[in-house]
């Protein structure tokens, strides 16, 4: 591992230690780089999530070598329980060679920890508590070259120093907008609000989307763009939440939070979804979708998670696609290491912006499609009714929504999914 240049000064400074930012340290500390890693506050902390992890992402912590086991406090789950239309349907993950047939659950708090301590093993160089301000640019190149920050209780000013800089400070970015970097208007966007309840479903090992998000307040019923999530955390609380889609009228004029207590009003009264049993207040969160932040990499800034949008757009999930950009910005960053020039390194770097392209352009170029349409109340409407009862059908709509195919020697359906992907212009 190349030496600390300084206490304050490295190879690589990531902003974040959210699962974006640790995972991008943790290989960048692997492949030798100084790197320093700073988050704003201390672990553990709380952050708005479903807190179920789907195959894909369990891949990311096999490969980080996390201990997913349940003896460390790991909860497994099968597959994913959909109900809407007057249907239950109950899918397990797809069997494939490139993922597990396994999912998780995990709170945020307790796993953003977990990876962070992960990238310190690795040889990272954590600072917590340190609040970053503004980028250092160098006035000649218009290049990052650091960030200064407050650190600790006391707020002391302290000036970090490094060639390349990694945003992964999550969907408000201020290092991005910061560099000019900003939010494209024309992605979607998506808020989850959640909270938890002690609950007699906390042991299920299926994760659960209701597909059907009815606001039955006033006079008359409305079908909302979005899902509906229950999770078991295992412990004796569930995880309940929704996740919705800003393609609607409804996205700015509702109340979030009134639509879910109202949402869980609905549901039956032994499952204890009611309000003397929350054991925290409801917190939302922005889920920005589909590259909604470009470029990924310019002037020595390099942007992953859901600083550069990364989040899936046909189901919400942002922790696998945080952890994938940031293996993947980590290797580019290595390679760029290694070049002698400055030239080459950029030469090097300017990949990194092509390889997401070519990872999820198509696949998101998709789901933004996917999600026009079922900002139409009719067509979502229509799609659980008649979709929900074609079990091959929704077998086919699991792989595409989760993004779970084998991406060589797959079946036919991966074959079509790959394909229709590959097809689908990149932007």
């Amino acid at each position: 591992m190349t030496e600390p240049l300084s206490e304050h000064s490295a190879d690589v400074i990531v902003v974040g230690a959210g699962p974006a930012g640790s995972t991008t340290a943790y290989y960048l500390a692997k492949a030798g780089l100084d790197v320093l890693l700073l988050e704003k506050t201390a672990f553990p902390r709380e952050k708005v999530c479903g807190d179920g992890l789907t195959p894909r992402a369990t891949k990311q912590l096999v490969s980080m070598g996390i201990d997913i086991s349940e003896e460390a406090g790991w909860l497994r789950n099968k597959g994913l329980r959909i109900i809407g239309g007057g249907v239950r349907l109950q899918l397990d993950w797809p069997d494939l060679a490139s993922y597990p047939d396994y999912g998780l659950v995990r709170k945020r708090d307790d796993f953003d920890e977990q990876l962070a301590r992960q990238a310190q093993k690795a040889g990272a160089r954590l600072y917590e508590r340190c609040n970053v301000g503004a980028p250092i640019v160098d006035e000649r190149t218009g290049h990052i070259t650091g960030v200064n920050a407050k650190l600790g209780e006391e707020k002391t000013p302290v000036t970090f120093h490094a060639p390349l800089v990694v945003a992964a400070d999550g969907n408000s970015t201020r290092l991005s907008l910061a560099m000019g970097l900003h939010r494209r208007d024309d992605r979607p966007m998506g808020v989850a609000v959640r909270t938890y309840f002690t609950s007699p479903r906390h042991d299920d090992d299926y994760l659960e989307s209701w597909l059907e998000l009815w606001d039955r307040r006033g006079p008359q019923d409305r079908l909302l763009p979005g899902y509906g999530w229950i999770f078991g955390m295992g412990d004796g609380t569930s995880n309940v939440g929704l996740g919705i889609l800003n393609s609607s009228s409804a996205f700015k004029e509702l109340d979030w939070r009134e639509v879910l207590k109202a949402w869980c009003a609905s549901m039956p009264a032994d499952w204890g979804y009611t309000e003397e049993n929350m054991t925290g207040p409801i917190r939302g969160a922005a889920l920005p979708m589909a590259f909604n932040r470009q470029p990924h990499y310019t002037k020595g800034l390099l942007l992953v998670g859901d600083a550069g949008g990364m989040v899936n757009p046909f189901n919400g999930e942002g922790i696998a696609y945080a952890m994938e950009s940031g293996q993947i910005a980590a290797d580019v960053i290595v390679q760029a290491h290694a070049r002698a020039t400055p030239a080459q390194r950029e030469l090097a770097l300017h990949n990194y912006p092509k390889i997401l392209k070519e990872t999820y352009g198509g696949y998101y170029t998709m789901g933004r499609a996917f999600v026009k349409l079922i900002g139409n109340p009719k067509v979502m409407k229509i799609a659980t009714q008649r979709g929900l009862t074609h079990p091959l059908l929704m077998k086919f709509t699991l792989k595409m929504l989760a993004n779970l195919t084998d991406p060589t020697g797959g079946d036919a359906m991966d074959r079509i999914i790959n394909g229709l992907a590959k097809v689908a212009p990149s932007s």
